[in-house]
């Protein structure tokens, strides 16, 4: 992982968690990554809180109570040799649980039943789970 990236990410996910407030219903959160250009291989990451948790449907990052809306971070691997989506999926990946271990608000995340992360037309990986 490249450590300028991350400190990038890093401070926009501390943004997210400093100034909002998670819902007190919160159960559980969700990274939805999207692929917002197959030829220049960018890739968006988004922020949402939902309600239920189940691990056996994934469904359960559908029933969002609060997003990070448009306020969205960019992951750019054009540069990479791997520029597919399973980098950067793995890419994420290791970003999100890099945070999860020493990230400045990782007990905002850690506080619900899981963490999950995953395309949003895909698969859900948990990544985190109490």
């Amino acid at each position: 992982m490249q450590k300028e990236i991350y400190v990038e990410f890093e401070s926009w996910l501390d943004s997210l968690l400093e100034n909002n407030k998670m819902p007190a219903e919160t159960a559980a959160f969700n990274f939805n990554l999207y692929e917002e250009s197959t030829e220049d291989h960018v890739y968006s990451i988004q922020l949402i809180a939902a309600d239920t948790f189940d691990s056996d449907d994934s469904d359960w990052a559908c029933e969002e109570v609060w997003s990070s809306e448009e306020n969205i971070f960019l992951v750019d691997t054009s540069d990479e040799q791997d520029t597919g989506w399973k980098y950067a999926l793995q890419l994420i990946t290791e970003m999100c649980s890099e945070y999860l271990e020493n990230g400045k608000y990782k007990n905002v995340l850690r506080s619900t039943q899981a963490v999950g992360i995953g395309f949003v037309d895909g698969d859900i990986d948990i990544i985190y789970k109490a």
